[in-house]
Order: structure tokens, then sequence, then C-alpha cells
């Protein structure tokens, strides 16, 4: 554990939401060792949202206290205004400020869209989409106040590049992006910074991948040598000063592996200076634009090579 007066987010308090165990769990634990206060936030459910250990949230935090870190745990759920409102507070009674905000709390509801439920698709945008703004905007009037303050959330490349049977969760993170985006743009004259992490991990949230087929049980083969303690590095360098000038961006940290994710912009244009009629666009538009549209891939076609 560093020294809380010399490691790197030393004097620093973060929040860290669904971190009783997995990835968030790895997150807290990376910010403590690097100097920095942690609440641990997580209501203690499973990966599909029922309540499997309550206290996984202390159980951590404890962990953490042990090894000489300074933690404290919270049950809060994200989903509720007041419960991430008392998360925040939370921060403040027992370490005097906030500083960090790390969005990782997250459930599951796999589906395929035309059997998704409406209450599978509010279950996973509430926790993912709706708690990541309600503990941002719990925490903005606090950075905005003190001119300084870093979020980093946590997306996935099945909402950046796609994944079946999960229009919940692909939903809910793209609009995390959008909304990381949005906090930076907003709370730049503020010092305040925002940015996203697309986590490959073995963890909770992908061990319900299928293994049906023999290319599946070789691609979790793969995932299971990415384990959780290899997002926290990256997570420690976006919360900290020495990430000044990042901010509104999009991360993947692949075990070894750091990438820069792109984001929408321009590919191609069309110009006619008559304007357009739908039969004019069904002549041109295929052969200009075929070459360029992007192909319904899953996240592992794209990230096709073994992690390093």
């Amino acid at each position: 554990m560093s020294d809380p007066q010399t490691g790197m987010l030393a004097g620093k308090v973060a929040i860290v939401t669904g971190s009783g165990q997995g990835v968030g769990r790895a997150i807290a634990e990376g910010l403590a060792k690097a100097g920095a206060a942690v609440v641990v936030n997580d209501v203690g459910v499973t990966l599909t949202g029922e309540t499997e250990n309550a206290s996984a949230a202390d159980e951590a935090a404890a962990a953490i206290v042990k090894a000489g870190g300074r933690a404290v745990g919270n049950r809060d759920s994200v989903a509720d205004t007041a419960g991430a409102n008392h998360i925040v507070q939370q921060a403040l009674d027992s370490f005097g400020r906030i500083d960090i905000v790390v969005n990782n709390a997250g459930i599951l509801r796999d589906a395929i869209f035309h059997r998704m439920t409406p209450e599978e698709w509010r279950a996973v945008i509430d926790v993912h989409l709706h708690g990541s703004f309600n503990v941002s905007r719990a925490a903005a009037t606090h950075f905005r106040q003190q001119s300084s303050g870093a979020y980093v959330h946590m997306t996935s490349t099945a909402g950046l590049i796609g994944n079946f049977g999960q229009a919940n969760y692909m939903a809910a993170k793209l609009g995390v992006v959008g909304l990381s985006r949005s906090i930076a743009m907003d709370l730049q004259r503020f010092n305040v910074r925002s940015n996203c992490i697309a986590p490959f991990a073995w963890s909770r949230m992908v061990s319900s991948i299928p293994t049906e087929t023999e290319a599946d049980k070789v691609r979790v083969a793969k995932l299971k040598q990415m384990t959780p303690e290899k997002i926290a590095p990256m997570v420690v360098f976006l919360a900290s000063d020495a990430a000044s000038g990042v901010s509104g961006q999009i991360f993947a940290v692949r075990n070894n592996e750091i990438f820069l994710m792109s984001q929408p912009r321009p590919v191609r244009g069309l110009h006619r200076g008559e304007g357009w009629t739908p039969e004019s666009l069904a002549e041109q538009l295929p052969g200009a634009f075929g070459p360029s549209l992007t192909p319904l891939e899953r996240s592992a076609d794209v990230f096709s090579w073994d992690p390093v």
C-alpha cells in the first residue's frame, strides 16, 4: 500500500461503485494502493440483480484497511437518486472531500431483442446509465466548487462495437459514452475531466458468455487470462493529476494492451447540387458508401487476436 502522503493519488478521495468484487474491487484496491481514500460502494447482488452478499462492500473495504489503506463500505443503490447523494455525502463525512468518481456498477439482463421485456430493458438502463448519471451529478457540485475532479466511467466494447442479445446493455454502455463526453465538455472550465474505459477482464460480467461451441470455449479460455487487476493502473492514471490533459476520451484495456478508441466522425460524403430523391439515392449511395459501411461485427470479431 502506498504512503497516503506520497502516492500518485495522495490526499485524494474516490468513490468506486459496484466495487465489492471483480473489476470494481480491483479498481478500489488499486486506487487505495496509490494513496486514495476509497468509498467502496456495492449493494451486494448477483450478476442479474438478486441479493447475494449484502456485506460485500464492507468486506472489500475491510480488506483495504487491513492492507494499510483507507476505505469505508457503502450499500446504497446507484439507481436511486437519494442513494447516489448519500454515497457522495459518505465520502465527505468520512474523508472530508471527493475527488474521483469511478462508475463501475452494473447488472445484466441478456435477451434476444424480440424477446426482451420492458423490465429487462429498464433494469439495465437504471443501473448502468441512470446510475452513472446519479453519482456523477451528486459529485459535480463539489467538483465545481473546488475546481477539480475526475470521472472514470466503465463502458464496453459490446456498446462500442456490438454483441448479440444485449440491446439493453449496449444502449446503456453507449449512453455512458455520451454522458462522459457531455460531462467533459460542460465541466471543462472547472478543471474537471471525464473519460471512459472499456475493460476486458474475466469477471462476473463476462462469466455469462455461452460456451456451447468450441470457438466459444477457446474465447472464454483467452478471457480468463485477463484479470481484473489489469484494469486498475489505467483508472489510477486517469484519476491522477498526471492525466490533466486527457478528457472526453474512450480507452480499452485488454490484459497488457491499452487502446485509444475512435469516436464517430464523417467517413464519406456525397453531394448533389439539385438535391436528392429516393431514386437518385438508390442509384448512387450503395456504390459510393458500400465499401465504407460498418459491418455488423461483434467485439470478438474486431479484437480477434490473443490478448498479450
